[in-house]
């Protein structure tokens, strides 16, 4: 490391993100990057530990601890240090094919097992990422690299999220033939229409992503759905070999009482009309998925439940609440939760924030169960009936617990349901013969991406369930090697 001591002469910086009552008037990105002179200072920080966990990828209590990509944070955090910006980029780009989008977008798992984060602030990781691949790209570094050979081979990726996408990058550079097969009528997945464009710009960065992989070779066909528009056996005989990256899009339902009232959406039922509005300029935004004068209700406390409430605050919602089941997260890691676990601790996101600027307090409202949801005389929902719950332990495991006397209900113009979802969606599979798991996702071996079918294979959320980015960039990079070496009995890209 080019500087021992940097840990202790240097307290962690952000660089500040715009400010919450300038930028809810505007979709455009929020965060803003390091210059030079702070990207050297914040990457002085990084302690060379001998044991970095941040780099680890690995399960710890069910959740990821360190970076699921193997990112050599160490070494490019002392290149950053010392200056040499092309090496540490390309140290970045090593394991990661899109550090602009986990730049943006991963909640920072390496951050959370810091060795340095065990005493002090951790290491400011994420942003360092983000500036560097940033910087990189103002520089012109960042450009078109095609392969120098092709092996004739032809393979088929469905979905172009960034399991899809990382997949095709990889068998790209390993000389193949790829064509990406995507439903929407942009590319991106999730990265286009389920991450607002507050957090991940559309045009700006996911498209110009697009534009260098286009350009290396690989060939995107947008607007047509396997399985339904295309046959699944049909792509099986015209291609070599088929990769499915289509991700875990089944929203999970709530079954209570007036669940038929008009006004109650999924979370990116409306995340998506919202970037439809911003992106196509005749596009007619929907009444019923407006949040503009409307008091808003959202039912989730994850990532996606910020992202509708930012979004239905820059539409001009009247109000708008989130109702968590959970207990509130205690402000410093518990005894149960030890580094380099993940920190499960209190978080003020973006969305929150931006609401406490704009209402004057936190929109998240814990330990609520909905019981209901009220109609007024035309069908449309008006109101939300919840009641408080505790949490006990119940055959060694925690349930929560009806608290008769805490039933309550919220006025809600609009429900925007942000609970997660349940697996992948069932037309391709059904019609495939493929099989499933006891989670309903695509089913492999263990340490293995093919299904039971010889020559398709599966990354992602698909296989794996409901998770980041970054962890569906890892699998489409993992899958993308198996299948290499299915098509040519070995392989040159990496783990």
């Amino acid at each position: 490391m080019g500087n021992p001591r940097g840990f202790l002469i240097h307290n962690r910086a952000l660089p500040q993100d715009r400010n919450p009552k300038e930028r809810i008037q505007d979709w455009n990105e929020f965060h803003v990057t390091h210059n030079l002179e702070d990207l050297r200072t914040q990457g002085a920080r990084c302690m060379d530990c001998g044991t970095p966990f941040c780099h680890s990828g690995i399960i710890l209590n069910g959740m990821a601890s360190g970076c699921p990509l193997n990112n050599l944070i160490p070494e490019w955090n002392d290149l950053v240090y010392r200056g040499l910006w092309q090496e540490a980029v390309k140290r970045l780009l090593k394991t990661n094919n899109f550090p602009e989008f986990t730049g943006r977008v991963c909640p920072a798992t390496c951050e959370g097992s810091c060795t340095l984060g065990s005493i002090k602030p951790a290491v400011a990781i994420k942003s360092i990422e983000y500036s560097l691949i940033e910087y990189a790209f103002d520089q012109g570094w960042i450009k078109p690299e095609p392969p120098s050979v092709s092996t004739g081979k032809r393979v088929a990726v469905v979905g172009s999220g960034p399991a899809g996408l990382a997949c095709a990058d990889q068998l790209n550079k390993a000389g193949h033939s790829v064509t990406v097969f995507e439903r929407d009528d942009r590319l991106g997945g999730l990265l286009m229409y389920g991450i607002p464009n507050m957090k991940l710009d559309k045009m700006y960065v996911v498209q110009r992503r697009m534009h260098i992989l286009a350009a290396e070779g690989i060939e995107f066909i947008t607007g047509v759905e396997v399985g339904k528009d295309y046959p699944i056996s049909k792509l099986h005989s015209e291609f070599d070999a088929v990769v499915l990256c289509c991700g875990a899009r089944k929203p999970r339902d709530i079954d209570v009482s007036g669940r038929h009232l008009t006004g109650i959406h999924f979370a990116l039922e409306f995340l998506e009309s919202n970037t439809r509005n911003i992106l196509v300029a005749d596009y007619q935004l929907e009444q019923d998925l407006s949040a503009t004068d409307k008091h808003v209700v959202v039912i989730g406390g994850g990532d996606t439940g910020t992202d509708c409430i930012a979004t239905s605050i820059r539409q001009k919602c009247k109000s708008v609440i989130q109702l968590e089941i959970l207990p509130e997260p205690p402000l410093e890691r518990t005894p149960d939760n030890p580094w380099p676990e993940w920190p499960k601790t209190l978080k003020v996101d973006y969305g929150q924030e931006e609401a406490i600027s704009l209402f004057g307090q936190d929109p998240r409202i814990y330990c609520v169960s909905t019981t209901g949801f009220i109609g007024n005389s035309n069908g449309h929902v008006m109101g939300v009936q919840t009641i408080q719950v505790k949490w006990e332990q119940m055959n060694g495991r925690p349930v929560p617990v009806n608290m008769p006397g805490t039933e309550k209900e919220y006025p809600a113009d609009l429900v925007l349901l942000a609970m997660g979802f349940l697996g992948p969606e069932d037309v391709l599979i059904e019609q495939s013969g493929i099989e499933r798991d006891a989670r309903s996702n695509v089913k492999t071996t263990a340490g293995s991406y093919m299904t039971n079918i010889p020559g398709i294979f599966t990354a992602g959320d698909m296989r794996r369930g409901q998770s980041l980015v970054v962890w569906a960039i890892r699998e489409g990079r993992a899958a993308a090697r198996e299948c290499d070496i299915y098509l040519m009995g070995s392989t040159e890209l990496p783990e």
